[in-house]
């Protein structure tokens, strides 16, 4: 049985749909009608599937019912909009229905995707690597994507031989790009044949290279995008973290320490004015109560290196004890 919906439109405007309803509406009202198609057909002037058509449409609009023992009977528009209509607006209520608790019920996931794309967003942004031959393959990876500019921090004085021949290679192939660097180092490294080769060979290439006295943290800064730094109690691990403003805050940190550090500049003897900050850096760490170990460690020498020059120190100055002999650099330094 066909629909209103798929009759021709000009089946529905043409006044025929109309025309049998009326014809209908007489029949009912003459107790019913045991309804022969053909003649009714004939009467109205139309053919008989025409007719068929209208008749299957008026019953899907509710306008005739087929009663038992009566046959097609034709009702009021009201009565065809109640029984045709309210039944839809009834499954269109609890389709809406349906569709708000649908809702509620997806809305309801939406703190555990933002919580996951949080998470990841996180992950992207801080990433923890455990082991030393990662953390190389990150910085290996990181310098080869470089454009514009590498920042180092390396403390602990002379760097490892390994360290060299893994880095080495790397760093000129970076500074060969036009990629520019910069690196820190300690005072100390100074003294270590493996860190001077390769300090000339850079430089060469043009990299700038500078030393402080003090210990500060191991990172590696790449395009102000990007930085790696050591993490604490594993020596082998590293954190790559590209939280823009944590980068910037890295970034600052290392320019003050930049400012406040001295050229290395390639010379066969240590400069003296060198030897001097590392010096009072030794005395002003002793007077604080740390260790020879302490600070052997924090200024990157050997324990034995760190006595000698104390006991240099301490004849120079003529102290008897460390406390005295920063005092008397104290002195010093005010008369200046």
């Amino acid at each position: 049985m066909k629909t209103h919906r798929d009759v021709p439109e000009e089946f529905l405007d043409g006044g025929l749909l109309r025309r049998v309803y009326g014809f209908m509406l007489d029949a009912t009202r003459c107790d019913g009608v045991a309804l022969d198609v053909e003649e009714a057909s004939a009467q109205l002037d139309v053919r008989g599937g025409d007719f068929r058509e209208a008749l299957a449409e008026l019953t899907a609009l509710g306008l005739l019912v087929n009663r038992p023992g009566r046959g097609f009977v034709a009702v009021s528009p009201d009565e065809a909009t109640t029984r045709v209509l309210l039944p839809l607006e009834s499954e269109l209520h609890a389709r809406r229905a349906r569709v708000e608790e649908i809702r509620r019920r997806l809305v309801s996931f939406s703190p555990v995707f933002d919580a996951s794309l949080l998470a990841h967003e996180n992950r992207k942004q801080i990433e923890l690597i455990d082991s030393l031959p990662d953390v190389r393959a990150a910085i290996a990876d990181l310098s080869a994507k470089a454009r514009r500019e590498i920042l180092t921090a390396q403390p602990g004085g002379g760097r490892r031989e390994d360290v060299l021949v893994e880095a080495a290679p790397r760093d000129y192939d970076t500074l060969s790009r036009g990629v520019e660097m910069r690196i820190l180092y300690q005072h100390t490294a100074r003294s270590s044949r493996g860190t001077h080769s390769y300090v000339e060979q850079v430089t060469r290439l043009g990299a700038q290279v500078r030393t402080l006295d003090d210990q500060f943290m191991r990172l590696l800064i790449f395009d102000r995008e990007c930085a790696v730094f050591a993490t604490p109690g594993n020596p082998n691990g590293a954190v790559v973290v590209r939280n823009p403003h944590v980068v910037a805050f890295m970034v600052e940190a290392y320019e003050r320490l930049w400012l406040t550090a001295e050229p290395f500049v390639v010379e066969a003897d240590t400069r003296p004015e060198i030897m001097e900050d590392l010096k009072d850096a030794i005395v002003r760490l002793l007077t604080a109560g740390m260790t020879d170990a302490a600070v052997a460690r924090r200024l990157g020498m050997s324990v034995r290196t760190c006595r000698r020059h104390v006991a240099e120190i301490m004849s120079a100055l003529d102290a008897e004890s460390r406390f005295q002999a920063g005092y008397l650099l104290a002195l010093q330094e005010r008369s200046k």
